[in-house]
C-alpha cells in the first residue's frame, strides 16, 4: 500500500505542533516538515526577553529536536517552499525539486514589516523573529549606549525594556499616542507609559521616522516631525506581514492572511492553513480574526493535524498570550476589537488589576497585570457569551468564575 503523505510548510511552533499532533493521534503516513530556517521549531517569545538580555542559553525546541528523527518524520529545514504545484500535488522547492502531498498545511507565518525609508539598510538598523536577529541585536547592544525602537506593541516594548534592564538609554518612536493601545486600549497603554517612563524609557508619540542616518552605520533617527535622535543601534518593531505568496499563486483565498473556516480549512480542497499566517472564522466571537501569539499557535496547529485526519476538530479556543516587562507579568484573554467600557478590579494606579473589556455587555476579553490566575479564571466567562452585571464584575468579593458558568 502508498501511504499517505502529509506535508507542512513552516517549521515553527504550528508547524511542529501539528506535526507532533498527527503522530498522537495515530496518523502513520509520512509527514514533511519544510522550513526555511536551518532550525526545527522553536520558542520565539524568549527572544525578546531572557535570550535578548543574555540569561538563557537558547529557546527551547518544541517538539524536542531529537524527536523528528524517533518519530519518522522528514524535516526539511533551509529550504524555500517556492510555488505550489496544485495539479500534481507538489509543493516545488528552489532548484525545482517537488514534494508530493496528499494534504497539505500552510504554516508559513509571517515577515517582519520594513520601513521603506532612507537610511532603513545601514547596518544597525535590526529587527526581530529569529534567533540570528535575536544574536544580532544582543551583540550589537554589548557594544552600545543608546537605542532607538521603533513600534511601541508587545514586541517593541519588550525590546526597550530588555535593552533597559541591559543598561542602555532608550528611545522609543511610536506612531500612535502610547504604547499597546490597539491591544489593550488607551487605559492600560497609560499604565504602560507610565511604567516605561518610570524606568528612563523616552517616548516619541504620533510621529513616524523620515529617515536613519549615519557614517557607515546608524547614528540618527530622524522623524516626520524633526525630532532627531542620536543612537547607537535601532531595533525595528512594527509588526509582520502574513506570508500568503504560496496560497496567492495557488488560488486559495487570501484577505489579510489565508482565509481559513473554524476546522482550519483553506479555499482549496486539501489544503489547510494555521498559525499567524492563518484568518480564521472564529465560532466563539463570530467573526473573523488573525492571531500572531505563542498560544494559538500551538493549538491551531494541533487543531489544523486533526483536522487534515478528517476529525470534527473545531478550532474556538478563546485566546490567551502574555507579555513579560520589568518583572510585570501581563495576561490577556479573549479578543475585543473594541468596547464599551473597561470594568476594573484592583488598581490601575497600583499596578495589579485584572481589566474586563465589555461590549454590549459581554465580555470579549480580560486583562490583568500581575493577576494571572484571575485572568485563567475568566475563561468560562468570555466563552459563556452573556451579558454579565457589571456591579457584580467590578466586586472583587464575587468569584469571576461564577458570573460566565464557570468552575
Amino acid at each position: 500500500m502508498v501511504r499517505e503523505r502529509f506535508v507542512i510548510v513552516g517549521a515553527n511552533l504550528t508547524g511542529g505542533a501539528a506535526a507532533a499532533t498527527l503522530r498522537q493521534e495515530g496518523f502513520e503516513g509520512g509527514i514533511t516538515l519544510i522550513g526555511a530556517e536551518p532550525h526545527p521549531p522553536y520558542e520565539r517569545p524568549p527572544l525578546s526577553k531572557e535570550y535578548l538580555r543574555g540569561e538563557a542559553e537558547g529557546p527551547a525546541h518544541m517538539p524536542p529536536a531529537d524527536w523528528y528523527e524517533g518519530n519518522d518524520v522528514e524535516p526539511m529545514l533551509g529550504v524555500v517552499a517556492e510555488r505550489l504545484d496544485l495539479e500534481g500535488r507538489k509543493v516545488v522547492l528552489g532548484g525545482g525539486r517537488g514534494v508530493p502531498f496528499d494534504r497539505l498545511l500552510l504554516a508559513t507565518g509571517g515577515r517582519n514589516r520594513r520601513l521603506d525609508v532612507p537610511g532603513s539598510q545601514l547596518p544597525g538598523v535590526h529587527h526581530l523573529r529569529t534567533v540570528e536577529e535575536a544574536d544580532a541585536i544582543r551583540s550589537a547592544a554589548a557594544q552600545a549606549s543608546k537605542a532607538v525602537v521603533v513600534g511601541a506593541g508587545f514586541i517593541g516594548c519588550e525590546v526597550a525594556a530588555s535593552l533597559r534592564e541591559m543598561g542602555l538609554e532608550v528611545e522609543v518612536v511610536e506612531i500612535l499616542d502610547m504604547p499597546l493601545r490597539r491591544v489593550a486600549g488607551p487605559e492600560v497603554g497609560a499604565v504602560y507609559d507610565a511604567i516605561h517612563r518610570d524606568h528612563g524609557v523616552t517616548f516619541h508619540y504620533e510621529q513616524t521616522v523620515e529617515r536613519f542616518e549615519g557614517a557607515g552605520r546608524v547614528q540618527r533617527v530622524v522623524t516626520d516631525r524633526g525630532d532627531v535622535i542620536d543612537c547607537d543601534l535601532v531595533v525595528v518593531g512594527i509588526g509582520i506581514e502574513p506570508s500568503t505568496e504560496l496560497a496567492v499563486e495557488a488560488g486559495t483565498a487570501v484577505d489579510n492572511g489565508i482565509l481559513v473556516d473554524e476546522r482550519c480549512r483553506t479555499s482549496v480542497e486539501g489544503i489547510f492553513a494555521a498559525g499567524d499566517v492563518a484568518n480564521h472564522w472564529h465560532p466563539l466571537f463570530g467573526r473573523r480574526m488573525r492571531v500572531e501569539h505563542y498560544d494559538n499557535a500551538l493549538k491551531q496547529g494541533a487543531t489544523a493535524a486533526r483536522s487534515m485526519l478528517g476529525q470534527d476538530a473545531v478550532f474556538d479556543d478563546p485566546h490567551w498570550f502574555w507579555s513579560d516587562q520589568y518583572g510585570h507579568n501581563l495576561q490577556y484573554l479573549g479578543h475585543a476589537v473594541e468596547y464599551d467600557r473597561l470594568v476594573v478590579r484592583g488598581s490601575m494606579q497600583d499596578r495589579r488589576f485584572v481589566g474586563f473589556y465589555v461590549k454590549d455587555g459581554v465580555v470579549d476579553g480580560v486583562i490583568g497585570l500581575d493577576r494571572g490566575r484571575d485572568v485563567k479564571r475568566a475563561a468560562g466567562l468570555v466563552r459563556s457569551r452573556r451579558p454579565v452585571d457589571l456591579r457584580a464584575l467590578a466586586d472583587e468579593d464575587v468569584d469571576v468564575r461564577t458570573l460566565g458558568g464557570g468552575r
